[in-house]
């Protein structure tokens, strides 16, 4: 079956959807986005993925292309009629189409373009990888001040990214000048110290206020287990019993190396696996 994308209000085939060449979303990132794990068929903590983008949204003062109900309807739409059952759901939102202008078009004068696209993951290989383990490599935060909304503008992950791939590793760490971990490239970063603290940078505009963060945060309050919400260096993940990324595409992910360096016994740790295997305990699972 042809894979469907729905693209302003029609549903086409994947090889037929195609936005304006002036979309400013193609001209200046003017365009933010959400990536949702399907899994059996069903979303993944659809409401606070809703809830971000919106605030994304309201961020770069760019209108609301349909209300909340008709949105659900297209997301599970794309998910059905892609026959995803284990996979991701993707959606872009951008001011729209325009002449190719700095300004912001008049909001009367131009409608934004919605996306949204569903693909199948193989939730095997992805369990198999969580056994292993993943390697990150650092690099230095070169991203623009407003990390916090979920925009397009995602060059410099790309960036980061093809820099670890080609050292061998999956992720990239963003550190800051003062060589405190950020966040990843496409994750949130997170450490348990020795004590058996859980630790992750406290949420500001130089990180995603990560969907899979908040819930995670909702397993480990209600689990018991120590929270630590500030920055940690490099070296301090070096010395940690484990580390991890959280994401919508990785749900929980060992991390057991750091610039070639071991993290632990350079195995997925305990408490890792633990929070990966209640995580889908505590999100919210809709319909699709």
């Amino acid at each position: 079956m042809s894979r469907i994308a729905y693209v302003n209000g029609r549903y086409v085939p994947y090889a037929q959807a195609a936005v304006h060449v002036e979309d400013r979303g193609f001209q200046f990132a003017d365009s933010i986005y959400e990536v949702v794990e399907v899994r059996d068929g069903a979303l993944v903590d659809e409401p606070r993925h809703l809830a971000r983008l919106e605030r994304s949204l309201a961020e770069l003062r760019i209108p609301r292309p349909m209300s909340e109900g008709a949105l659900r309807h297209v997301m599970g739409e794309v998910v059905r009629r892609n026959r995803v059952r284990n996979g991701l759901l993707y959606i872009q939102v951008s001011r729209g189409a325009a002449p190719r202008e700095f300004y912001f078009p008049d909001a009367s004068e131009v409608e934004p373009t919605i996306v949204c696209l569903a693909r199948p993951q193989s939730r095997a290989a992805l369990e198999a990888r969580s056994l292993a383990g993943i390697a990150v490599k650092t690099v230095p935060d070169i991203r623009w001040q407003r990390c916090d909304i979920k925009t397009v503008m995602l060059l410099p992950a790309c960036l980061a990214k093809e820099a670890a791939r080609e050292e061998g590793a999956r992720e990239a760490w963003f550190v800051a000048a003062d060589g405190l971990v950020t966040e990843g490239a496409s994750s949130n970063a997170w450490i348990v110290s020795r004590e058996g603290a859980v630790i992750t940078r406290q949420l500001a505009r130089d990180i995603l206020p990560g969907v899979t963060r908040a819930t995670l945060i909702d397993v480990l309050k209600q689990e018991g287990l120590t929270l630590q919400e500030r920055p940690f260096t490099v070296e301090e993940a070096l010395g940690a019993k484990e580390a991890f990324i959280t994401s919508a595409t990785q749900i929980v992910m060992p991390v057991v190396r750091i610039d070639g360096r071991m993290v632990g016994d350079g195995k997925p740790g305990a408490t890792t696996l633990f929070l990966r295997s209640k995580f889908h305990q505590f999100a919210t699972i809709s319909s699709a």
